[in-house]
């Protein structure tokens, strides 16, 4: 990806007033529950700079951690939650799709073999798991799926 963005983000990335799935993702991998009144304590460049930061292996997530940590903790007052790292989290395997995106694909009639679904990036991956979680809005879920090319027959 030649950007840190999806196609599906750029209603909000020239402000980033959402935390945008590169962060998300970051998010995951290092284990901090960022909250989006955390996210809006942040100056432009501090968001910026989370969106760029590596966090791609065991130790630059923990760097990532805690330079987000410090970060919240000087905007707020206090650390941000932690969440538990998943050793083998679900986007990273590609010989299973998870049941949520299944049975999201399923419900909005779009096939998704599991050939497709290992030929998606880790984030693209990591992107269709959240839109496909009951407790997210699902706005940008057929716009992603479109964007991923998994849904050529789907029209605007």
């Amino acid at each position: 990806m030649a950007t840190p963005y999806f196609e599906f983000e750029q209603d909000f990335v020239g402000s980033l007033r959402c935390i945008p799935m590169s962060v998300r993702h970051s998010l995951d991998t290092c284990g901090v529950k960022l909250k989006l009144a955390h996210w809006n304590l942040l100056t432009m460049a501090e968001r910026q700079a989370l969106v760029e930061w590596p966090c791609d292996t065991h130790e630059s997530a923990q760097t990532y951690r805690e330079q987000l940590q410090a970060l919240i903790t000087k905007r707020s007052g206090a650390p941000a939650k932690t969440l538990e790292v998943l050793a083998t989290p679900p986007w990273k395997n590609v010989t299973a799709i998870p049941e949520s995106v299944a049975d999201k694909f399923q419900d909005q009639g779009i096939p998704l073999s599991l050939q497709q679904w290992a030929k998606l990036s880790e984030l693209q991956r990591f992107a269709l798991i959240k839109l496909s979680r009951a407790s997210h809005e699902n706005n940008n879920f057929i716009p992603a799926v479109k964007e991923f090319g998994l849904a050529e027959c789907l029209t605007e």
